[in-house]
């Protein structure tokens, strides 16, 4: 039996919680990944702590209380013109691929989420062909500019 715990500003995890995710999420997202660091600074933004955001929220899928996927969603404050909501994360335990994980998280986020969702997949990502079918739309080319020491000055 599959269960879904949300995470968000009215219910937020502890510590605990918070390490099972940020540890779930670094593991399983492999070269899609971003550092420990990183995912809890997500979390923290999508569930309104210690920093300040529009907030979101976080989705885990536990099958026997086993996690076997969970995704980060965080709010952009804005529309029209951009998403509402942007999916920062979402990885599906490795040994649970292919049995429908990933398109039964994704379609409860986006049951969850008021607006609309944008997300980042690089092109290789074999999850990009799960987007397509969910009705996701490759609309732009994501054009990243990172400043360097010398820029910030």
């Amino acid at each position: 039996m599959l269960t879904y715990t949300i995470y968000n500003s009215n219910l937020k995890p502890g510590k605990k919680e918070k390490d099972e995710i940020v540890n779930f999420l670094h593991t399983h997202l492999d070269e899609y990944g971003d550092s420990k660091a990183a995912i809890l600074k997500c979390l923290e933004f999508a569930t309104h702590e210690s920093i300040p955001s529009m907030g979101g929220f976080v989705l885990v899928l536990k099958e026997k209380g086993e996690t076997k996927g969970i995704t980060i969603i965080n709010k952009t404050g804005m529309s029209d013109y951009i998403p509402e909501n942007i999916l920062v994360y979402i990885a599906v335990h490795k040994e649970a691929r292919g049995q429908g994980i990933g398109k039964k998280i994704m379609e409860k986020a986006m049951e969850i989420a008021d607006g609309n969702m944008a997300l980042h997949v690089e092109k290789d990502n074999p999850a990009k062909k799960l987007y397509d079918r969910l009705g996701f739309e490759a609309k732009y080319l994501e054009m990243r500019y990172k400043k360097d020491s010398k820029n910030a000055e």
